[in-house]
């Protein structure tokens, strides 16, 4: 092991941000290198006509959304904004960070906040999305990878949720340790009424709040607010396992295909620095450059002043710039 590999295994034992260092626990979301795929034919994609079907009425409802709002009052559109955000947060700074990758500590109602956020997003319920999330770390790009990018900007975008899961993702996944998730009292609680949950946070609120406040009509109020919000805080996820493992530089590790894409970036609230993010999972900011094109490290550096938060987990500079001259690819990097 070179001293520049033992220097960031010794970062990544869960150094928190006030420079105490935490008791290792079991890491989920590191590559494994000795998964190998099965030799022989891949097994044939089963799609679930359902949800292409309701794939499908998603967007052209969300089309719909669009050509009405010339029509919705500027209010509305405000509001529009303002969910879209929260239940961004709730998938990037709560499902992703928080739960998948453990990158730092949340207090109760920081908790219950950002659990309340994540059914406006309709995902699936933390538990699912965290442990599909860290199959995906752990296996990326290859057969166990739930949305494996190998297959295709499609696939990778929204196809994979539209087929049967390849059994390499149903196996790994069910071996995978998640006891912290099951053992968090927000996250099954969140999971036990998770569609009474979506309803009332990702249609009923956004619809109601317009209607009820400053009498926006509920036709409007359902389809841009709604439906038209909800589909593009989906597609902004959708782009991070897509688009930014297709296009952009790798200046952290050109061994791996996610990239830096700052348009991605910007529509994920900061999830795009996705090379960066892949190289080092457990940075609580997937950015070597803090706040910078990214609201989520901007919410949870709050959430830690206010006290809500803590033990933000962080990759020294030091080992950053070794990492930069071992593997990256030369390219001039996001800050």
């Amino acid at each position: 092991m070179t001293e520049a590999e033992a220097l960031e295994k010794k970062q990544q034992q869960h150094k928190a941000s006030n420079g105490n260092v935490l008791p290792e626990a079991p890491r989920e979301d590191v590559f494994d290198h000795t998964y190998k795929e099965k030799e022989g034919p891949k097994p044939p994609s089963v799609i679930v006509w359902r949800n292409v079907f309701m794939m499908t009425l998603l967007h052209i409802g969300a089309v719909y959304g669009m050509c009405l709002v010339p029509s919705a009052s500027t209010l509305t559109l405000l509001w529009s904004l303002l969910c879209f955000v929260i239940s961004a947060l709730g998938v990037t700074a709560g499902a992703h960070r928080l739960w998948s990758h453990r990158s730092y500590k949340a207090s109760l109602p920081l908790k219950i906040f950002l659990g309340v956020a994540n059914s406006m997003a309709f995902q699936n319920d933390i538990y699912e999305w965290a442990r599909d999330h860290r199959v995906h770390h752990k296996y990326s790009e290859t057969d166990a990878d739930p949305h494996n990018a190998v297959r295709g900007f499609f696939f990778a975008h929204i196809g994979w949720l539209m087929v049967r899961k390849h059994p390499d993702v149903i196996e790994k996944g069910r071996k995978l340790e998640v006891h912290d998730l099951l053992a968090d009292k927000v996250v099954m609680f969140q999971r036990k009424y998770y569609k009474a949950s979506v309803l009332l946070m990702c249609f009923f609120v956004p619809m109601f709040v317009p209607w009820y406040l400053w009498g926006e009509s509920l036709w409007v109020a359902y389809f841009v607010p709604a439906l038209l919000r909800y589909t593009l805080v989906l597609n902004a996820t959708w782009l991070v396992n897509s688009a930014a493992h297709m296009w952009g530089n790798r200046p952290y590790d050109h061994h791996i295909n996610p990239r830096e894409n700052k348009f991605v970036a910007f529509s994920a609230l900061g999830e795009g620095f996705h090379n960066y993010h892949h190289t080092f999972p457990f940075d609580y900011a997937t950015s070597e450059f803090g706040i910078k094109w990214n609201i989520t490290t901007g919410f949870i550096d709050t959430m830690c002043f206010l006290g809500l938060a803590k033990d933000r987990k962080r990759v020294s500079h030091e080992v950053v710039a070794s990492r930069i001259q071992r593997t990256g690819d030369g390219s001039p990097r996001s800050g």
